[in-house]
């Protein structure tokens, strides 16, 4: 097996990047990138702690990342399954990025930053949903914003609803937890209870 150990070797590979990829490149988000963050609805949000890596899915109402300032990001966290797994990283480790991804659009919006968590009341409370107010707000210093063109999602074919998946067709989370957990977790009393349960904790 060939293994790439050097940038050299990598570069005689792929060559050196082209100006569009460098100048797309800012350290502020301007009113085109603004555009991308609030038409999303979901963001993958990569974080690095002493345990290792992780990424993790955030989603709500489109736009539900605030932009503060071009500086400044603010996102609400909401009840999950209290793994916590990327706030814990923050804490310890303030770098993050984030991938913001636009249902139809093949573009999506890269963000390189630092990270803290506040649990202020009045910041919390302005993302109230359904009468419930953020848990917590992971507010986001920008290093690095661009987008990224539009090759993965076409290639991927992501949005095109003749080649999505029959959810049926996947283990259920209930028949991957029986497994899991030894059969301590029964796969049909979960997965029959899962939506109500999810439905009372949505946000």
């Amino acid at each position: 097996m060939a293994v790439i150990t050097s940038i050299e070797q990598l570069e005689a590979l792929y060559g050196l990047p082209g100006e569009a990829s460098l100048v797309k490149e800012l350290d502020h988000v301007i009113p085109e990138y603004a555009a991308f963050i609030e038409a999303s609805p979901f963001v993958a949000l990569a974080t690095s702690g002493p345990e290792g890596l992780d990424c993790s899915p955030r989603g709500d109402l489109a736009g539900f990342v605030r932009i503060f300032d071009a500086k400044t990001l603010m996102m609400p966290d909401r009840r999950g399954n209290n793994r916590a797994d990327s706030l814990k990283n923050i804490i310890r480790d303030p770098r993050v990025g984030l991938l913001f991804l636009v249902p139809g659009s093949g573009t999506t919006l890269r963000i390189n930053g630092r990270a803290h968590i506040t649990t202020d009341p009045e910041l919390c409370a302005s993302f109230t949903i359904d009468g419930k107010p953020a848990r917590s707000v992971t507010v986001i210093a920008v290093d690095t914003v661009y987008f990224q063109c539009a090759r993965a999602i076409v290639r991927s074919q992501l949005w095109d609803p003749a080649k999505h998946v029959d959810p049926k067709s996947l283990p259920t989370p209930g028949q991957i937890l029986e497994i899991t957990s030894r059969k301590n977790i029964d796969a049909e009393t979960y997965d029959r209870e899962w939506p109500e349960r999810a439905k009372k904790t949505m946000w």
